[in-house]
């Protein structure tokens, strides 16, 4: 027997289960948003591999939606979308350290965000090495205590600012921050957060350096709060569909498609008599004779093993011809079993869903983090490397509306 090739591209396709992104519906679900935004930009934040959807696939479909910004956390997923020739839209980037290949992303025309006053130095120095003006966004920490500037720190620092913009080592592009709590409305903090940036912006203004677009809203801000939208949006879980906030109502209310199926190849089906132990620790044992079934994905592949199920709590919800059955005893690394029922007439190879859109009356991601007691963002960026991807759909596609070079990546 020839063993198959070393790569990971390889052991993806004998996988027996798929992620199906419907590109359609991230580009729907972006002019919807943009619907909500009330005439502000709205950057689609593509950061986590698009959430677990495909970068470049992804960003392209959201560009074809309407979104005019990208936004990425990591400089290697900025750097990975220009390599792939989307080269349209603004992108901006913001979590680095001291290492950050500042000329390269100065080079590949990104927009970078200084939230430190080292990050400053670093890119008025690489400006002067490539002879490039640095596209720039200054992060305040408005409250979230994560990365940014303090206030105090942006007031200290304006004096350099100043002298870089003169210089025309930078060009200031915009003030933004991180929301701390925009998923529950009504809550104070999010527009106390508001008026200390709009003290960061009047004190930019002041040292003459005004900034081109001030943002501030995620998903969830941009779907229930206008005072927050200012000039630019960053919707992010939105963009693929998912509620930012259980509490705010599922998908269907804001009008959002779920753009990922989660679905595998059924691997085991057979009968077992009742009273018998169901995977490790034989947390669930069988209430009476049945017929059970192993689907082929485990905590290895981002099932959450918080979602295993026991007698008296059933466990993640999978779909299995027009019904829901729950997971049965732990999950574990590769595999979970489902107890299908005494009268199942499933067999090995049948396709199940994981989770999808739910418009069937199946499971979806956010029904999975009900389960497991997380949010739907965890389920759908944890669905592991090893599982395909398989984009359907025509948005953002070479040849299409906002084809761009290279490949779908």
């Amino acid at each position: 027997m020839t063993d198959a090739p070393d790569d990971p591209a390889v052991a993806a396709a004998y996988h027996p289960a798929r992620a199906v992104v419907d590109l359609d519906a991230i580009a729907a679900n972006v002019g919807v948003l943009t619907g909500y935004a009330g005439g502000a930009a709205v950057m689609a934040v593509v950061k986590a591999d698009a959430y677990g959807h495909g970068l470049v696939p992804a960003a392209r479909a959201a560009l074809a939606g309407g979104a005019t910004w990208l936004g990425t956390a990591q400089v290697g997923e900025a750097l990975a979308l220009r390599a792939a020739g989307v080269t349209a839209p603004r992108l901006l980037t913001w979590l680095y350290d001291p290492a950050v290949p500042m000329d390269a992303l100065l080079a590949a025309d990104v927009d970078v965000t200084v939230a430190a006053p080292w990050a400053l130095d670093a890119v008025v120095d690489a400006a002067r090495r490539t002879g490039r003006t640095a596209r720039v966004h200054i992060k305040v920490d408005t409250g979230l205590g994560r990365n940014g500037l303090p206030p105090a720190d942006l007031h200290a620092l304006l004096p350099a600012l100043a002298a870089a913009h003169a210089e025309g080592a930078l060009e200031l592009i915009g003030v933004w921050s991180h929301l701390a709590a925009a998923d529950e409305p009504g809550n104070p903090l999010a527009h106390a957060q508001a008026a200390v940036l709009d003290d960061a912006v009047r004190a930019l203004e002041a040292a003459g350096l005004p900034p081109q677009v001030r943002h501030l809203a995620n998903s969830a801000a941009l779907l229930t709060d206008p005072r927050l939208r200012y000039d630019l949006v960053r919707p992010g879980i939105a963009v693929y569909g998912l509620t930012p906030a259980v509490s705010l109502g599922t998908s269907d209310r804001w009008g959002l498609t779920p753009a990922m199926t989660l679905e595998a190849r059924l691997a085991t089906v057979k009968h077992l008599p009742a009273g018998h132990g169901i995977s490790y620790g034989h947390a669930y044992v069988t209430p009476a004779d049945t017929t059970v079934a192993v689907v082929p994905l485990g905590y290895a592949d981002g099932i959450p093993r918080h979602a295993s199920g026991t007698a008296d709590r059933p466990g993640g919800p999978v779909g299995v011809n027009g019904r829901v059955v729950p997971v049965a005893g732990r999950v574990c690394m590769d595999q979970v079993v489902l107890d299908l029922g005494p009268g199942a007439t499933e067999r090995a190879g049948d396709v199940v869903e994981v989770f999808g859109t739910g418009r069937d009356g199946g499971p979806t991601a956010e029904d999975w983090a009900q389960r497991a007691g997380t949010i739907g963002y965890e389920i759908v960026t944890r669905v592991g490397s090893r599982i395909p991807r398989v984009h359907v759909g025509t948005a953002g596609r070479a040849g299409g509306p906002e084809a761009t070079e290279g490949t779908d990546g």
